[in-house]
Parts: C-alpha cells; sequence; structure tokens
C-alpha cells in the first residue's frame, strides 16, 4: 500500500531569531541540522522504501531532505522541487520579530495573521525589495502566481494543484511497489497538505502545530485515503515538540 511521509524542515536561521520567514531564503541553524539527521535516522529505523522526494525550492527545506536522505542511506533518491510547497507568505510581516509584533498590534491581532484559515497579513508593496518576483528560482512561474502575501486558505489553493499533478501519481506509481514518497516542506505547506488528506475542517486546521524535524507518516490505501497516521519516534517527543513550535511568538 502507499506510504506517505510529511517532514518539516529543521530549525532555521529565523526561526530562532523569532522572525517571520514566509518565503525569504534562510539557512538551518546547527540544531536544525541535528533535527534533519536525526529524521533520517527515523526514516531508517522505519525501514521504509523511500523511493522518491519532494520538496520545496527554499534552502531550509532542501538542506533537511538532504542531510534526512543521507542519514537514511538514501542520498540518490531522485527528488523533484516546487515553489508551491514553499511557506506560506508573511507580506510585510517578513523579516518582523513576533514578540515585538504581538506587542505593536496586540496577540489577538497577531494570532489572526498567524492562525487564522483565510485572513492574510498585510500585503509587501509592488517595489519592496524584499519581493521575490526576480528571483532565478521563480522565473518560469507565471508573475500572477508569485504572492505579496498569503492566507493558509491560499496555501492550499497553490498545493492542490501540486498534490493532484506530482504528488498522487507518485504515490500511485511506486506505492504498487510498496514503496513511499517523502515530502520535505514547511509549517503550513504541511498543514495544507493534512488537511486535503485528513479532511481537517478550517477552523480545526488553524490550530494543528506542527514539529521541526520529525517525520509524520500516512498509510493510505489504493485510492490515497488514510488508513493511519503517525509520528515516527518517540509520541510524546513529537507532541512537546509541536507545544514549543506553538509558543514561538512569545
Amino acid at each position: 500500500m502507499p506510504q506517505l511521509v510529511l517532514m518539516r524542515h529543521g530549525q532555521s536561521e529565523w526561526n530562532v531569531a523569532n522572525l517571520f520567514t514566509g518565503w525569504h531564503d534562510v539557512d538551518l541553524t546547527a540544531q536544525g541540522e541535528a533535527e534533519a539527521k536525526a529524521g533520517g535516522k527515523l526514516l531508517a529505523d522505519a525501514q521504509l522504501d523511500l523511493r522518491l522526494v519532494h520538496t520545496s525550492v527554499l534552502t531550509r527545506a532542501i538542506r533537511t531532505a538532504n542531510i534526512a536522505l543521507h542519514a537514511a542511506g538514501r542520498s540518490w533518491l531522485t527528488v523533484e522541487r516546487s515553489w508551491r510547497l514553499n511557506e506560506r507568505h508573511y507580506g510585510d510581516l517578513t523579516g518582523k520579530d513576533k514578540k515585538q509584533t504581538a506587542e505593536e498590534f496586540g496577540m489577538e491581532q497577531l494570532k489572526l495573521w498567524r492562525r487564522s484559515f483565510d485572513v492574510p497579513p498585510p500585503a509587501m508593496a509592488a517595489d519592496d525589495p524584499r519581493v521575490v518576483h526576480h528571483d532565478p528560482r521563480y522565473r518560469d512561474v507565471p508573475l500572477s502566481s508569485l504572492p505579496f502575501t498569503e492566507c493558509l486558505k491560499d496555501v492550499v489553493v497553490r498545493v492542490e494543484p501540486y498534490f493532484r499533478d506530482a504528488i498522487a501519481p507518485s504515490l500511485q506509481r511506486e506505492g504498487a511497489k510498496g514503496g513511499a514518497i517523502l515530502v520535505v516542506a514547511h509549517g503550513n505547506s504541511l498543514r495544507a497538505l493534512r488537511m486535503m488528506m485528513e479532511g481537517i475542517s478550517p477552523s480545526d486546521i488553524t490550530e494543528l502545530e506542527i514539529p521541526t524535524g520529525i517525520p509524520y507518516l500516512y498509510e493510505l490505501d489504493d485510492a490515497l485515503a488514510v488508513t493511519s497516521g503517525r509520528y515516527l519516534g518517540d509520541p510524546a517527543a513529537a507532541a512537546a515538540a509541536a507545544a514549543a513550535v506553538g509558543k514561538q511568538a512569545g
């Protein structure tokens, strides 16, 4: 039966600095590298027959995948990358301190921007130097598809076609051989995938916290419906890591 593994990138430099990151490209910290390595060992311990990897085009996801695959003994796997798996675009909040933002606008407004399903943060201006429109990794993406801000609903809209056209076919193809597919992405793009896979409601998905570096394994039937889902390794450790992510706004 098909198996799908979802893994959030390890701790990034802006995670530890408590800054809104979104589409800004930052690297992993030493702890993030260790989390990626530990995640790879969990994949190896689970004896999954990994066949293909999907990642975003952001460095923190790419490096997490590379480190995890090396630890799992699967560095040679084919990897497909897509901007559709990028983190949610945080608009004008990009680069701002989460705690300071809470102090400036209030915790309720911050929570609305961070966790509501359909309320995006303030958009970046078109001439803002932080916009990604001239980044070569997006040179083949229609300009109209590149966001200036996003809510989680927007992320679901852009992730769904990639699941339908790339991830699902790879699950059906490799699952027929007993293989597993690994997706290494970000908190909100993985929320979007879990919402689609599990039929989670818009109100419930906003409360789902996803820990960094811990693989989440789905067992699927031939129609790609979920039969079971669990974090690899110690469930208590995964729960504690998820709770720590939820406290980042301080």
